[in-house]
């Protein structure tokens, strides 16, 4: 499966966020390229033999006093499961935190994945708050970058959604980078 994989990515030629300068006539410009982590987990999932990485069970909790807020989680991996909580900066940070701090005791790699840009916008303005929300976040690895997007009538539920994709996306990455190096 992961070897296919590789063929998937050549394949999908999803316009990517690569950051590079070049030289044009002594300007420095930046190129950006941007995987679309989306769209190539949507593709692998539709795939029979695809098995995430990690599940969710249940769903989040998450408790905001708009002071200190603390999000809790529950995920399966590898026939274990974990139930962490953490808090944050904001709900969104709080979400992230007790995500990756779950998820790096199995994936160390995970560590080195972070949230680069973070952004929402509303599709129905007419519905004031209850419009559904689009959530878009930019990872980066240090090497790759990513986005996902997320869609739900609850910012944090699209929130969190787009972060499980997002490291989701992360591991794939680091575990394809890891067969390319033994091959």
């Amino acid at each position: 499966m992961i070897i296919l994989l590789d063929n998937y990515f050549k394949s999908f030629n999803v316009i990517v966020v690569f950051f590079r300068q070049v030289k044009d006539g002594g300007r420095t410009l930046v190129e950006e390229r941007i995987k679309d982590g989306t769209k190539i987990l949507n593709l692998l999932r539709s795939m029979a033999d695809y098995k995430p990485h990690f599940e969710i069970i249940g769903n989040y909790r998450l408790i905001d006093d708009g002071i200190r807020p603390e999000a809790t989680i529950m995920i399966r991996a590898n026939g274990k499961e974990m139930h962490e909580a953490d808090t944050g900066a904001g709900p969104v940070d709080a979400l992230a935190r007790a995500l990756k701090k779950a998820l790096k005791s199995i994936f160390p790699e995970i560590e080195g994945v972070k949230l680069i840009d973070f952004s929402s916008r509303i599709f129905d303005p007419g519905a004031g708050t209850a419009a559904g929300v689009e959530v878009e976040i930019l990872f980066s690895n240090g090497k790759d970058a990513w986005r996902v997007k997320a869609f739900s009538e609850n910012i944090c539920k699209a929130s969190f959604m787009a972060l499980v994709d997002g490291f989701e996306y992360g591991i794939l990455v680091s575990k394809e980078e890891n067969v390319e190096r033994r091959t």
